[in-house]
């Protein structure tokens, strides 16, 4: 499947949010730092008007949204049961928001390899650019969350860290929202131990 790359335009954005809930929390390796880079993010779409879909996967028993994530500017924050976030009650948000769907999306979540992998695979049926956010995902196995991303990045999705997304947004240094930017990226993102392909070595490691 051969979709466009092209830089990313707030206009045509979509930030998803999949699942990042309080229950997870104690089974979920690098869960805190791994909560600081989505907020850093989530905080980077809110300055630059990027609309954003929170789900919540079978809250009642999940719990919410982590409090240390402000939401409250979500287009929709969703219960679900599917394990794909491409619900019909998301569906008829985005189709609300960009009257069709958006060019790209930036995902990012819980966990990798089941939640955010089946829904990155639903968006990429739907022909748009997927954006998967390395350094805000997890799953309760490290390996589980790095072999999904390089089941993703084979699929066509674009796997990428969250200052990657952020500045591809600004893309100038005289947007009239970079001095806000700037402060959040201040200080770097918090270190999630990703590996640099599927061969389970750390990045800067030594291959045998």
């Amino acid at each position: 499947m051969a979709l466009r790359r092209c830089h990313l335009n707030p206009k045509k954005t979509l930030f998803l949010l999949c699942d990042i809930q309080e229950k997870f929390r104690p089974g979920m390796p690098l869960f805190d730092n791994m909560v600081k880079n989505v907020d850093k993010l989530t905080r980077a779409g809110k300055a630059l008007d990027v609309p954003l879909i929170v789900t919540e996967h079978y809250p009642e028993k999940l719990g919410k949204t982590v409090p240390q994530l402000d939401v409250s500017h979500a287009k929709l924050v969703s219960g679900k049961t599917l394990f794909s976030m491409v619900t019909p009650e998301v569906k008829a948000v985005i189709k609300d928001i960009f009257s069709d769907k958006p060019e790209d999306v930036v995902l990012y979540g819980l966990e990798s390899h089941i939640c955010v992998e089946q829904t990155a695979i639903d968006l990429l049926e739907q022909n748009i650019n997927v954006y998967i956010v390395a350094d805000c995902c997890s799953s309760r196995l490290k390996q589980d969350r790095d072999l999904a991303l390089d089941r993703l990045r084979q699929a066509g999705c674009v796997i990428t860290t969250s200052e990657s997304v952020i500045f591809d947004l600004v893309r100038d240094k005289n947007n009239p929202k970079f001095d806000v930017i700037r402060k959040m990226v201040n200080q770097p993102s918090v270190d999630m131990e990703l590996t640099r392909d599927g061969t389970g070595l750390p990045v800067g490691s030594a291959k045998l």
